[in-house]
Formats: C-alpha cells, sequence, structure tokens
C-alpha cells in the first residue's frame, strides 16, 4: 500500500518537514515517487522510519544512520560493519544505562530523604533512619 507524506506524518508523529529533510538527507533512498513526484512512502519504508527514530533514540548520528544505509543498500559484503555499527551503539547505550541508572539512585535518595523531612522534621534524620543514612553513604560516598 502507498502512503502520502501527509499519511505517513499522522502514522510516525514525525512532520513532513522532518520527512522531507531525511530524504534531502539520504536515509530515504527507497521511497519512490509518483508520475507527478509526490513522494509514496511503502510499508516497509515506515519500518525504516521506525529504526531511524529508534538509532535517533539511542544516541546516533544522522551521519552514522545513512552510513548504515548505504551499507544496507550495498548488500551482504558490509555485514561485517553493519554488525560492528551495532555493536559499537549497544555498548554507548549500555554505558548511557548504567549512567542514568547513577542518577536515578540519587533521584530515588532525595525522595527518601524529603519524604523523611516531611513526615518527621529534619532535625536528627540520619539518627533517625539509619537506612537512608545508609543509602547517603552508598549512592554520595560520604
Amino acid at each position: 500500500m502507498g502512503y502520502s507524506i501527509g499519511q505517513v506524518a499522522k502514522k510516525t508523529g514525525l512532520t513532513a518537514h522532518t520527512l522531507r529533510y531525511y530524504e534531502k538527507e539520504g536515509l530515504l533512498p527507497f521511497v519512490k515517487k509518483s508520475g507527478s513526484g509526490l513522494r509514496v512512502f511503502s510499508d516497509s519504508d515506515l519500518d525504516w522510519l521506525v529504526l531511524i527514530e529508534c538509532l535517533k533514540g539511542t544516541g546516533m548520528s544522522l551521519k552514522d544512520i545513512k552510513q548504515y544505509i548505504d551499507w544496507y543498500m550495498e548488500g551482504d559484503s558490509t555485514l561485517n560493519q553493519r554488525l560492528e555499527m551495532f555493536k559499537r551503539q549497544k555498548l554507548k547505550l549500555e554505558e548511557q544505562m548504567s549512567q542514568l541508572q547513577k542518577h536515578m539512585e540519587k533521584i530515588n535518595y532525595k525522595i527518601a530523604y524529603y519524604t523523611e523531612i516531611i513526615a518527621h522534621g529534619s532535625e536528627g534524620v540520619f539518627e533517625r533512619n539509619p537506612e537512608l543514612a545508609a543509602e547517603r553513604k552508598r549512592v554520595y560516598g560520604k
């Protein structure tokens, strides 16, 4: 089935401007055009857009996404490069997730800290709640 740029924008949540930009940057080399020059997106093109947005969401640059698409278009001779690209991106994502987990621990500590203070006052908070003191030490190293 073929979709217009407006239909694709509604389906994906991307703007028509973004879709045109992606095409201009070489991220949509497979999108066909009608006899009158209008873009006609296929279900496969929608799948590519989902992947592009996924890769962007992991922090991959448009330049690297384009490289991946170029390698895909070249065929099986680039399988190793594509595999290595995904392995590198996975490592970056794991590092980001680890850092986010550390941030989450600090936020959770602050929630527990302020919940305790609101419930019982700030005086003697750590003496009153040794678990909170231990969590502070674990999270902040103090």
